[in-house]
């Protein structure tokens, strides 16, 4: 047990003075007094050093027991305090741990998003080269329809249903390009942060192994040893709020950018499924209009090739009626001769006899009548060779017009329709193929 330490009482030595007859003070033992004590003062000198002596014993008793009681304390204090830092090392592993994991969590998200987020900008760049086919279908079919002839080279419904789906095209492939840029954007900065948090999550794995080394440090271990160089805080060092709001912060934008890569991803999906869509409707739109106006040429080819039949029958009936007046007129100048012959003959009649008689007028007017027949019949004739010219340039507009309608036919249904057989199917327009 220890002794409380107290200052013990001075003892007071009263010097006792030899002044009496056998003082050593007198003249006859002056020369015998130096370096000499009395026996009082012989005694008085071994208390002294005795009463030290004790007081040395009872200080040192007490000394030990002040050290022993020091050193258990210290002891105790340091078992304590080292146990509050393996504990405080341990709550910190927790914390880094939990961190660490969050982190983890966080960047095999966003390396997962990423992924998908490619896997939608594949889809993009499919459905941008997809827009080459129907672009070149729609610009090949606005060529080939300007080589119709006259007067089929109209401004119709189809032209302005292609020039449509042309300028659809090309919106639909400015609106793919802006996306795609928009996602290679994103995919770098989700990669960025992505960054971040693996940066961050390292430090965290290798601050987590210098604590966990130093959490296994124990008065026993062996690798330990003085660095008084370590007792102090480093001006740049950080907080624990400071530490956790770091990491917060990371995970916390790095959150924010897989949810602006997850609305992106829903747009592009929402963009691929309009687009293929509009795109179909179109096609389908231009597909309607060129059936419609194919009919539209078939009917009036079939209604001008019926007219030509009737010109044809018409023009071989005039010709044949040409000819019958030819011959009429023909069959007219023997009677005309005849006729003739007679008032010549008889105008040589003598004297007399030269009489305007009834013979003479009836020849005369026999004669007349047939030159107003023959003079009817020519008229006849030239009308009905007018007519039959008529005909034939009516005939030759038709087998034009026909020519021209079937080379429109051609053009709309053997060369334009048949080359929008090859228009993409709507799984590639989306981009899946």
């Amino acid at each position: 047990m220890a002794v409380p330490a107290s200052d013990l009482p001075m003892k007071v030595y009263e010097m006792a003075l030899n002044t009496g007859p056998d003082s050593s003070s007198g003249l006859a033992t002056a020369g015998f007094r130096t370096a000499k004590y009395l026996p009082t003062e012989w005694y008085q000198s071994n208390n002294d050093l005795y009463h030290k002596a004790s007081t040395g014993c009872e200080q040192g008793e007490r000394g030990r027991a002040e050290a022993k009681e020091l050193a258990e304390r210290v002891a105790a204090t340091a078992q304590r305090t080292q146990r509050d830092s393996t504990a405080s090392l341990g709550q910190r592993l927790r914390d880094i741990h939990f961190w660490k994991a969050e982190l983890q969590k966080e960047i095999e998200e966003l390396d997962a998003e990423t992924g998908l987020l490619a896997a939608q900008k594949v889809r993009l760049e499919r459905a941008l080269d997809a827009t080459e086919v129907p672009y070149a279908i729609a610009t090949d079919n606005l060529q080939c329809r300007e080589r119709r002839q006259p007067p089929d080279l109209v401004s119709d419904e189809v032209e302005r249903e292609l020039l449509k789906e042309a300028e659809l095209i090309r919106n639909i492939q400015e609106l793919l390009k802006r996306t795609l840029m928009q996602a290679g954007n994103q995919m770098r900065l989700n990669r960025d942060h992505k960054e971040v948090c693996e940066m961050d999550w390292s430090d965290k794995i290798e601050t987590y192994n210098i604590d966990d080394k130093c959490g296994r440090y124990s008065n026993q271990s062996t690798n330990i040893q003085f660095h008084p160089s370590s007792v102090k805080f480093e001006e740049s060092a950080s907080t624990p709020e400071t530490w956790a709001k770091f990491s917060h912060d990371n995970i916390y934008r790095a959150e924010r950018e897989k949810l602006a890569s997850i609305n992106l991803r829903a747009l592009i999906d929402n963009i691929l499924h309009d687009v293929s869509e509009d795109l179909r409707m179109q096609c389908a739109a231009v597909n309607e209009a060129f059936a419609k106006h194919c009919e539209e040429l078939d009917d009036a080819k079939h209604k001008l090739e019926h007219h030509l039949k009737k010109i044809l029958k018409e023009i071989g009936d005039q010709e044949a009626n040409i000819a019958a007046l030819k011959q009429a007129i023909k069959d007219k100048e023997a009677p005309m001769k005849v006729a003739q012959t007679r008032l010549y003959d008889r105008s040589f009649r003598p004297n007399v006899e030269l009489c305007r008689d009834e013979a003479q007028f009836r020849l005369t007017g026999e004669v007349e009548e047939l030159t107003e027949s023959i003079e009817s019949l020519k008229k006849k004739l030239l009308e009905s060779e007018q007519s039959l010219r008529n005909l034939e340039d009516t005939r030759m507009n038709l087998e034009k017009e026909i020519a021209v309608k079937t080379n429109s036919i051609f053009i709309d249904r053997q060369k334009c329709m048949a080359h929008r057989t090859h228009y993409p199917v709507v799984l590639k327009l989306a981009g899946y193929q």
